[in-house]
């Protein structure tokens, strides 16, 4: 595929975009890096191959891929309820869950009941003020200060919901006995070469050569440059597009039977399949049938970023798209939409 429809710099101009980092799987395999503009708006780094951009809510999606690793080595079950398995923290009982108890298949396909409070999972306010997260799911922070319950009954509908994740973090840690980005390095990143990716709790001035900076709709950077958001299985992910396209093949690897970190074809295909009679949700993705291609999707959207991961897992196909700049609309509205319909939907 050629870009011959788009001129990358002229959207980026025109959105205001100061970097912008793509990676184009084609034929099962990466066929194209490519990369623009800067990592600091008024400075001389330039987005490479291994530019770290916040990722945002494409976190959820590594969680998934995660959680399916430990269904498969018999730490987690889908269809049990968590409860069962939650040491730190348990999710309150009340008349919703009754007849149906929150598993971890309804938190990841965001029919669990459970719905995020008003104004709550923001950004990192200050590096001294990192929540553990029973603290978090208690209430006892300002950044859910209402403890998380469940407000309707599990799989009755869909509520996106970053508590649901919070949920499946806290008890990746309870069955492991290890912190949630350790498990993720020793399962994901290390086996699958993921150099570029990290559970960011902070920014070193010896890392600002590799990160992104985060600007705002009108290019301007953000306060702090670096938004932190201190729940890592919800919104915590820093990656290149590059790593992240690494991570596409894998699902693609594993659904013809060679996974290379060991997750059967039977439970890719449980992730990308819909749940709870929602057509467009699977497991921590998004679903839609093209023309009868199943296409998989997930999105970051947050303070000074916007990205998107896009794959068709039959016809090994996909796209990954990070820019750190926030346009104010929906992906598909801005320079992420163009270089789609321009690479994909053509």
């Amino acid at each position: 595929m050629e870009m011959t429809q788009i001129d990358i710099k002229e959207r980026m101009q025109h959105y205001h975009v100061n970097g912008l980092s793509l990676s184009l799987i084609e034929d099962g395999q990466i066929s194209k890096n490519e990369h623009f503009g800067l990592l600091e708006k008024g400075s001389d780094k330039k987005v490479d191959n291994n530019t770290i951009f916040n990722a945002c809510s494409i976190s959820k999606f590594l969680t998934a891929i995660l959680v399916m690793k430990l269904v498969e080595q018999n730490y987690l079950y889908l269809d049990e309820d968590v409860n069962n398995k939650l040491l730190s923290w348990k999710v309150p009982e009340n008349h919703y869950t009754t007849i149906k108890k929150v598993t971890l298949r309804n938190l990841l396909c965001h029919q669990s009941g459970i719905l995020d409070p008003e104004g709550s999972f923001i950004e990192l306010k200050s590096m001294k003020d990192q929540p553990t997260m029973d603290e978090l799911l208690n209430g006892q922070t300002s950044y859910c200060t209402i403890p998380i319950e469940v407000s309707y009954e599990p799989e009755s509908a869909f509520h996106y919901s970053d508590a649901g994740f919070c949920i499946i973090q806290q008890l990746i840690e309870d069955v492991t006995s290890k912190p949630f980005h350790l498990v993720m390095d020793e399962l994901i990143f290390t086996p699958l070469h993921m150099k570029n990716s990290i559970f960011a709790t902070s920014i070193h001035e010896s890392e600002e050569d590799t990160f992104a900076c985060g600007h705002h709709k009108n290019g301007e950077l953000v306060s702090g440059k670096y938004p932190i958001y201190p729940y890592p299985a919800a919104s915590g992910l820093w990656t290149s597009t590059a790593d992240l396209a690494i991570l596409v093949l894998e699902l693609m690897h594993a659904l013809k039977g060679t996974s290379k970190i060991g997750i059967s074809a039977s439970h890719v295909k449980e992730l990308i399949h819909p749940q709870g009679g929602k057509e467009w949700t699977g497991l921590g993705v998004f679903l839609d049938d093209l023309q009868q291609e199943l296409e998989i999707s997930s999105l970051g959207w947050g303070v000074g970023f916007q990205c998107m991961l896009v794959a068709y897992p039959y016809l090994e196909k996909g796209l990954v798209i990070m820019t750190n700049t926030d346009f104010g609309a929906h992906q598909m509205e801005g320079i992420i939409g163009d270089i789609y319909r321009s690479l994909i939907r053509s």
